[in-house]
């Protein structure tokens, strides 16, 4: 199946951000792709999380995430996007002071395939993510399937948990979609394509690491294969990559070193 990754330079500009990502879906499905990537806060991104990410959060059925379901349909093809989720709603987190980071994962008939709450939450770097963003009540992974295989959802910081990534391949995902805005920092760039390398080797699977673009972000987003061999790169610009994903590649991957089936301490 054919995979895009849309790495772009999300602002405080909902409705700009949103046009963005409109493009980028047309560019892609012009591109026979069947599934487009996009990276965390595609729909509000700044500098530093604050109050404002409350104020912008709206739930799954809100005009934002409206907005990406008719763009999905539009052009027919799924699209992986991350947005501020409201706590209000009767799955709510129980506090209006803090929204959820969400992956909305979205089929290319515009229905909801299934949505993330990000579980492990940035208080690094003198970031607090915790401060405005509640993390996943009940921490499972999420997996869906398009085209013919199986995809895991993780976002960012996520990256640095292999035991998520070993879970979300032990529940069948082939693909880990890291949706990312990697903040700058010191060996910051190294780290992300090491970690990704890792998680792709660990477990026979394609890590495609997608990221939001400087300055609030590193860019660099890339397709791994199962090898841990870097398919394509972007660089630091806005720009889209598309590339074919076979599921033969990752049962290849596993039969040369199933590590899958040798783990045998607990998770």
């Amino acid at each position: 199946m054919r995979i895009t990754l849309a790495q772009i330079d999300s602002g405080t500009d909902v409705s700009r951000n949103l046009e963005l990502i409109a493009d980028y879906c047309a560019r892609a499905a012009n591109e026979g792709s069947e599934l487009v990537v996009f990276p965390e806060y595609s729909t509000y991104e700044k500098s530093r999380v604050d109050r404002s990410f409350v104020d912008m959060a709206e739930p799954l059925d809100g005009p934002v995430a409206a907005r990406l379901y008719a763009t999905a349909a539009r052009d027919g093809i799924a699209v992986v996007a991350g947005l501020l989720e409201a706590s209000g709603g009767p799955e709510a987190s129980g506090e209006p002071d803090r929204a959820f980071n969400t992956l909305v994962a979205i089929g290319p008939d515009g229905s909801r395939l299934a949505s993330y709450r990000k579980i492990h939450l940035f208080d690094c770097q003198g970031f607090r993510e915790s401060d405005y963003i509640k993390p996943a009540q009940e921490p499972v992974p999420v997996t869906f399937s398009c085209g013919g295989m199986t995809f895991g959802l993780m976002t960012c910081y996520d990256l640095r948990f292999p035991e998520l990534a070993r879970i979300l391949a032990d529940a069948g995902a082939e693909v880990l979609l890291v949706c990312s805005s990697w903040v700058p920092g010191t060996a910051k760039t190294e780290q992300w394509a090491t970690l990704a390398k890792a998680r792709a080797i660990e477990n026979g699977v394609y890590v495609a690491a997608v990221s939001q673009t400087p300055p609030v972000s590193i860019g660099y987003s890339m397709l791994i294969d199962p090898l841990g061999t870097v398919l394509h790169g972007l660089g630091t610009e806005p720009a889209i990559a598309t590339l074919d994903l076979s599921p033969d590649a990752v049962q290849a991957a596993r039969d040369q070193f199933p590590t899958w089936r040798h783990h045998r301490l607990p998770w």
